[in-house]
């Protein structure tokens, strides 16, 4: 029976074991024999077990956010595409986690993923619909070095590569070695290269998203993190936005490389606290590099040369709390039409508030309309989706107003209105003070979307209306809610709209959704929303 095996080692003992089973090993399983030496401070290393390591070298695992999807390199392997004719021939390799934890048994990913070039993955989204893999392909074609996404198509296969167009890459992409990983906000690209010839010292870049779909320049993140002389590699930032993580042969180090990790101090990307060694048994006395975390940040994954199965294994560690990043929420959910409740395939958009600025994208599943974003604390944010015919019903979660209890896990479904006669759209980030009615701006991303509405459509006509719980009179909520709505029409008049295109009304308490009886249907009961009359 396969099994995980677990390693525990500790900061000053050596702990000696057995030479580990192959998956593919002629000689079948062998038992393996543990010796657990009792410690006042220990670190757990968890094997992840024969359904992934084997006799072959395991190399640069990545984890999903969620924990629950592992693509990783196995170098050498039969079934490999290009095993008899290329020296050390490198393909992907996929896990699932069961609903138990256990990893299922490893698979060989086939055509497109897997060519006759070197092959790795070096990203997956949150929402498990995108992953960022070796190479520049256009269309599947491939055309050297660089970096390409692929996305999750209905028929739960992957869609031929296409290369993020990075401006000027190949000026730095010249030495033998290079790769690359993506924050989870979908919309900062980090690559390790050297714009040398034939060098083998790497620096560490950062790139960001364009409106039109380009990613900008490869920008240095600086001294601090690029030292001369030295080889800076596989970067990982964490689902914080803040916690580097990165391999480096610095000195200080145990080994030939090490692994490290350092804050950003700003958004210049070149202002960063010292890099920290991770120390052993993170770090050894040989060569360490392709560090990456779940979106807990409770266990790093890695692979080592050290007390596996064969050449290189794929180990889970379990990080003091010194070494996490801060933590994270993430948001889960499906995308529904709200006409016909069945699910959409659409792009999600996150923005924080007042200030409206874009902070992160994601994409849910054509299957179920599903997604995953993960969203770091201390900020306001809108989240929607968008689809072509559509306009949506942004949710709003105030991370800001949260107390830090650590990582959480939340579910939102989203929804999108048709554009038709009729279709009443609740504007969820509208926002007023207690018993006022002036608007609040942080209202002014969400009204900003029906100023766009009504501009890219000009014969749409709206009724603006504002509504409230039963607490208070009838009369009092009646001119609460009517102002309310008059002060939503005159900001989007004021935006360039022409008056007779919207009316409002203020409908007190006579308009419920929900009961009145608790505070979340009270809650869903005070809402502005808008109906098309006219299309």
């Amino acid at each position: 029976m396969k099994k995980t095996f677990t390693l525990v080692l500790f900061y000053s003992i050596t702990l000696v074991l057995n030479a580990q089973p192959s998956r593919d090993s002629a000689d079948g399983l062998r038992e393996q024999k543990e010796n657990f030496i009792t410690a006042s401070t220990i670190i757990k290393i968890e094997n992840l077990g024969i359904n992934i390591n084997s006799a072959l070298p395991e190399l640069r695992p990545t984890i999903s956010p969620d924990g629950k999807h592992l693509f990783f390199i196995c170098q050498n392997h039969p079934a490999n595409t290009k095993y008899r004719s290329v020296p050390n021939s490198q393909d992907i390799w996929y896990s699932e986690r069961d609903s138990s934890g256990n990893w299922q048994e490893a698979v060989h990913m086939e055509a497109p993923l897997n060519t006759t070039h070197y092959n790795a993955v070096y990203w997956v989204s949150p929402d498990n619909n995108r992953i960022l893999i070796r190479g520049a392909f256009d269309n599947g074609a491939f055309l050297g070095k660089g970096v390409s996404m692929c996305t999750m198509q209905k028929d739960g296969n992957w869609s031929e590569p296409n290369m993020l167009m990075i401006k000027n890459y190949n000026k730095y992409d010249q030495g033998n070695s290079s790769g690359a990983s993506m924050a989870t906000d979908g919309q900062t690209l980090l690559l390790y290269m050297t714009p040398e010839r034939n060098s083998y010292l790497n620096d560490i870049f950062v790139c960001f998203l364009e409106k039109d779909g380009t990613w900008t320049e490869p920008k240095s993140l600086g001294k601090i993190i690029n030292s001369p002389e030295t080889d800076e590699m596989t970067p990982y930032l964490a689902p914080d936005g803040v916690t580097l993580y990165f391999s480096s042969n610095r000195p200080g180090g145990l080994g030939s490389n090490d692994i490290w990790m350092t804050k950003r101090l700003d958004k210049t990307w070149q202002k960063w606290s010292n890099p920290v060694n991770l120390g052993a048994p993170i770090n050894t006395d040989d060569w360490d590099a392709f560090f990456t975390l779940d979106a807990g940040g409770e266990y790093a994954y890695m692979s080592t040369r050290l007390h596996g199965f064969g050449e290189s294994d794929i180990v889970r560690i379990k990080l003091m709390e010194k070494e996490k990043p801060n933590p994270v929420v993430l948001v889960d959910g499906n995308v529904y039409n709200a006409k016909t409740k069945k699910p959409l395939s659409a792009s999600l958009i996150y923005e924080t508030l007042p200030d409206g600025t874009q902070v992160g994208n994601g994409l849910s599943s054509e299957v179920d309309g599903s997604f995953k974003i993960v969203l770091p604390y201390d900020k306001n944010y809108s989240i929607r989706a968008t689809a072509d015919k559509f306009f949506a019903i942004s949710e709003n979660l105030n991370l800001d107003s949260l107390v830090k209890a650590g990582y959480k896990e939340i579910h939102k479904d989203l929804y999108l209105v048709p554009i038709e006669i009729g279709q009443i759209v609740r504007l969820n980030n509208v926002f007023f003070d207690f018993d006022k009615y002036d608007l609040r701006p942080e209202s002014f991303v969400e009204l900003d979307r029906v100023v766009k509405l009504l501009s890219e459509n000009p014969t749409i006509e709206i009724e603006m209306s504002a509504h409230t719980d039963s607490k208070g009179s009838d009369d009092y909520n009646f001119v609460l809610s009517d102002n309310r709505a008059k002060s939503v029409r005159e900001y989007i008049i004021s935006k360039g709209i022409a008056p007779e295109r919207i009316v409002s009304h203020g409908y007190g308490e006579t308009m419920p959704v929900a009961t009145n009886e608790t505070d979340e249907g009270r809650q869903l009961n005070r809402r502005v929303e808008f109906k098309i009359t006219k299309n």
